[in-house]
């Protein structure tokens, strides 16, 4: 039996005076973006990256347009420390990029940490401590005074050690744990700390509240983050910066709600990598500032790529249901959504509009690189007419009648259910070509000329099986009414042509191919489809017809 009376609250609320947050409806523009990918997310893999791969994402990070990146804890191993003085001594680190380095309050780590950056053309020394009530009671055992030492200690050695090292270098101080400590004690050591860096027109400095463990419910973060963004001293020249994680699944609402509360700057991870649930998702946060018209300053136009170098460096895997960059986010496999998708895309084209508010898909897939046909509609045994419709004319150009698509969408749903699978669009295809298209039959036409008589078509045809040619005469409103007058004398039968329909598939001019669609309706109302192509519109709706004819005459034997 799980016992809820063990959990207690374990934050610090500020009064209700720390709301203006909530008087905000969305984000304006984009935040400063720093990715911590090759420290937080690296430090968090089962088999850390090694050189060649920290490179290689490196670049990747550059590619997507971040301008701040933590490249590590160079004090905590001899990757990290290489890493960094790759970069530097070879000059990989582009003018407008700054690298970020992270480490402890103490006086070894923070000496190690600059002779890693010592020659960097832009570093950022991040330095930290935790100062939650929690760790300074059971880890360090020490007061607050002696915890907000520690931080002053810290932040007169980073200066000193900044001003005797080659380098240009700027400060970020977090108070580690920052959602479980006092807001009042925490504001107290920032400001102790910004009283030594002296923050200034040409001195900005970096305060980082991070989100070390998710603790309560994102507005009380907003309001935590609103109070220190009202009440740190220097604000004009201090860049207020977020670190949330993902404990409790709220990182991205932790981060716009703050956002809206009056940071700067947020770090965070491609697609959540980091400690225990990650970090909060950049990817997340970007493509929900894009889906209300910011710009959000990163390159995620080819989102397959990013994944495909993600995976491999990291060994990890972006879930099929993360949002925007997962397999399936833009998938429909359900026929009422299917059908909605595929109405809206019609209406979005006849229309000419630019506006994208299509149903059920809150941004266009192709703007992150991906397919209407290959991401939009999926099929299996869940799907409808609707989407498999439109998969069948958006892929490949064949514009079925509505019954038609419905009659088809059963061939799909039933194979899919028998065997278990989702249906690939080249796989539909090859269902709609076995079930309709130029059907081979027992009886060929081998011949026919026609000849117009006021509203009336009068046709001379030659129909052959089984080796033996036989001429018809016909006439009917139209040719392809002729046609079927002649087929239905021919072979004796009784049914109705219900359904015809055409239209061109592809190319200009003489080499248009056309496509036919007809439906023959039996003398007990049972509907038969077949569909026919030629560059010739005739002879692409006699083909159509004579498919339909084979479907009902199988039907019949079977």
């Amino acid at each position: 039996m799980m016992d809820a009376t063990k959990y207690k609250v374990g934050y610090f609320p500020v009064s209700e005076e720390y709301r203006d947050w909530i008087k905000k409806d969305h984000i304006e523009k984009a935040p400063v973006w720093c990715s911590v990918d090759m420290r937080d997310g690296n430090q968090a893999l089962v088999i850390p990256m090694n050189l060649e791969e920290k490179l290689e994402y490196f670049q990747m990070l550059l590619d997507v347009g971040f301008k701040e990146i933590e490249v590590g804890f160079p004090a905590a191993s001899d990757t990290e420390f290489e890493f960094l003085r790759t970069l530097i001594d070879n000059h990989m680190i582009p003018d407008d990029v700054t690298v970020q380095v992270l480490t402890q309050c103490r006086e070894h780590i923070i000496r190690k940490t600059f002779e890693a950056c010592q020659g960097a053309p832009s570093a950022v020394i991040h330095f930290y401590n935790s100062v939650s009530k929690v760790q300074r009671k059971q880890v360090f055992r020490k007061s607050k005074a002696e915890i907000k030492q520690i931080a002053v200690d810290g932040a007169k050695l980073v200066k000193q050690l900044a001003s005797e090292y080659e380098g240009n270098f700027r400060f970020e101080y977090s108070p580690e744990s920052f959602t479980g400590t006092e807001p009042e004690y925490a504001l107290d050591v920032c400001n102790a700390v910004l009283d030594i860096l002296q923050p200034s027109e040409n001195n900005n400095v970096i305060i980082n509240l991070p989100v070390t463990v998710e603790m309560s419910l994102p507005h009380v973060y907003a309001s935590q983050v609103e109070y220190m963004h009202k009440n740190l001293k220097y604000r004009e020249h201090v860049t207020l910066s977020l670190h949330p994680h993902n404990d409790r699944g709220t990182g991205v609402a932790d981060t716009e709600l703050a956002l809206l509360a009056g940071a700067d700057r947020v770090e965070g991870t491609l697609f959540g990598n980091g400690e225990r649930t990650g970090n909060v998702d950049i990817i997340t946060l970007a493509m929900n500032m894009y889906s209300h018209g910011v710009d959000p300053k990163l390159e995620l136009s080819n989102i397959t790529d990013l994944i495909e170098i993600y995976e491999r460096c990291t060994r990890m895997h972006v879930y099929d249901r993360a949002p925007y960059a997962g397999a399936l986010v833009f998938a429909a496999f359900s026929g009422s959504h299917q059908d909605a998708i595929a109405k809206g895309m019609k209406y979005r084209s006849k229309n000419k509009m630019h506006e994208w508010n299509v149903p059920y898909i809150p941004i266009d897939p192709t703007d992150i690189g991906r397919t209407y046909d290959a991401d939009v509609i999926r099929v299996n045994s869940q799907s409808g007419k609707g989407g498999i419709g439109y998969l069948l004319e958006q892929t490949y150009g064949y514009n079925l009648p509505q019954k038609m698509r419905e009659h088809l969408s059963y061939q799909c749903k039933s194979i899919s259910d028998r065997e278990h699978k989702e249906l690939k669009p080249d796989e539909v295809l090859e269902i709609f070509t076995e079930c309709y298209l130029n059907l081979k039959s027992d009886i060929t036409i081998t011949d026919f000329d026609f000849m117009r008589e006021d509203d009336l078509v009068r046709i001379n045809i030659t129909f052959m099986k089984d080796g033996v040619e036989t001429e018809m005469e016909a006439e009917g409103n139209g040719t392809l009414s002729a046609i079927n007058n002649a087929l239905s004398q021919y072979t004796e039968e009784v049914y109705t042509l219900q359904v015809f329909t055409q239209h061109s598939m592809q190319g200009q001019g003489s080499r248009s191919v056309a496509a036919s669609y007809i439906g023959l309706e039996d003398q007990n109302g049972v509907m038969y489809w077949g569909a026919g192509t030629n560059t010739d519109v005739i002879r692409a709706s006699t083909k159509a017809l004579l498919s339909a004819f084979c479907n009902m005459m199988k039907e019949r034997e079977s």
